[in-house]
């Protein structure tokens, strides 16, 4: 509980130091060199951080997962309606965020179409960035840990990125171009730039760049992420740095080119793909299907596929409760984390609970060796 307070306090800071210093504010770490990026096994990505203990996506999250030993930090990059990129996953702010609290917004509760069907809420498009401020995150799930709720305001994209580059050792970024259909949709910037542009100028506002495994990129790590193809393809014309497709249940239909990710995860799609993105984000029921029973079905080739291709699988999401874990894993996130990582063969996971999948990895290390 120590230690939690300490990263509360230091997360704190860090947020009011970005606030106060601007958009562009220097790292507080000094240019010591810092440990590099490990590369020799699969990454651990702290999915909205370490969202398993704390309210997702906020400052505390992120640098908790930092110290617990997350390779990549992930965040959900959306907008408000006055501009301004932040963290935060859904279209609404009702699930993670005391909103509901707040009689001054009530009003402001609609409903919208979001990816062909009507969605209710109070959109994170429909307020200006310092009325997300008098927010506070809560738990998504009732579940975890809730004595952290309302606590955390809702952070910037500015903010996440200075949370990966004060750390003490290189921490690399996952941001995913979150909702980019929707997100256009709905606001607009003056000088007439989308979404995507925004998204990738604040990037190399911070020197992020180069290709995946140059030196530019061991230095400041970065996978850009995205389930919208399109927003992919866009994004390669402006900067280098590796892309994951992400790929959500087959049935499901793309926002932007209205194709279901069956179709577009065949041979002929992943062949067109491989040339603007290094690896696919798949979710992992998609991978390995679950039978009515709960229990794991005959994987896909979607591994394989991938592999052929030279791409990059990390599959999403790994949860330790026993609610999300198959029976095949007899409640054990352990036997979860060595079937994906030995028998499926990804190369990296999205976890909720980093410090779990670094403690496995180092076991195992220490079995091999």
């Amino acid at each position: 509980m120590a230690s939690l307070r300490i990263v509360v306090a230091a997360a704190a800071l860090l947020v009011l130091g970005c606030a106060c210093g601007g958009a562009t504010a220097r790292p507080l770490v000094g240019a010591a060199a810092k440990r590099p990026l490990q590369t020799s096994r699969p990454f651990n990505i702290a999915h909205r951080g370490s969202n398993g203990e704390l309210p997702e996506e906020t400052a505390v999250a992120y640098m908790r997962a930092i110290e617990e030993g997350a390779d990549f930090i992930e965040a959900d990059i959306s907008a408000t309606k006055d501009g301004h990129l932040v963290c935060f996953h859904d279209v609404t702010l009702d699930d993670t965020t005391d909103v509901a609290d707040h009689k001054e917004f009530a009003a402001r509760r609609r409903t919208l179409e979001v990816q062909w069907a009507n969605v209710t809420g109070f959109f994170i498009t429909d307020f200006t960035l310092a009325e997300l401020k008098t927010l506070r995150a809560k738990q998504r799930w009732s579940f975890r840990e809730q004595s952290h709720n309302g606590i955390s305001p809702l952070i910037t994209f500015d903010e996440f990125i200075n949370i990966a580059l004060n750390a003490k050792r290189v921490v690399g970024i996952y941001p995913e171009m979150k909702s980019p259909v929707f997100v256009n949709q709905h606001v607009k910037w003056a000088d007439g730039k989308k979404y995507e542009d925004k998204f990738i100028a604040t990037l190399k506002k911070y020197g992020y760049g180069g290709k995946y495994m140059t030196k530019s990129w061991l230095e400041k790590p970065l996978f850009i992420q995205s389930f919208a193809p399109t927003s992919l393809i866009y994004a390669a014309d402006l900067i280098d740095s590796p892309k994951v497709f992400l790929v959500d249940d087959v049935t499901v239909r793309t926002e932007d080119t209205n194709q279901s990710y069956d179709e577009i995860t065949s041979d002929e799609y992943l062949d067109y793909m491989k040339e603007y993105v290094v690896g696919i984000g798949p979710w992992k029921d998609t991978v390995v299907p679950p039978t009515k029973d709960n229990r794991l079905a005959t994987p896909t080739d979607l591994v394989a596929m991938a592999h052929a291709r030279g791409l990059q699988v990390h599959p999403y999401t790994y949860r330790n409760e026993n609610r999300f874990l198959h029976y095949n894993f007899r409640q054990d996130p352990y036997a979860e984390y060595d079937y994906w990582l030995n028998d499926v063969g990804v190369d990296g996971l999205f976890t909720d609970f980093p410090a779990s999948l670094r403690r496995f990895q180092e076991w195992t290390a220490k079995r091999r060796n």
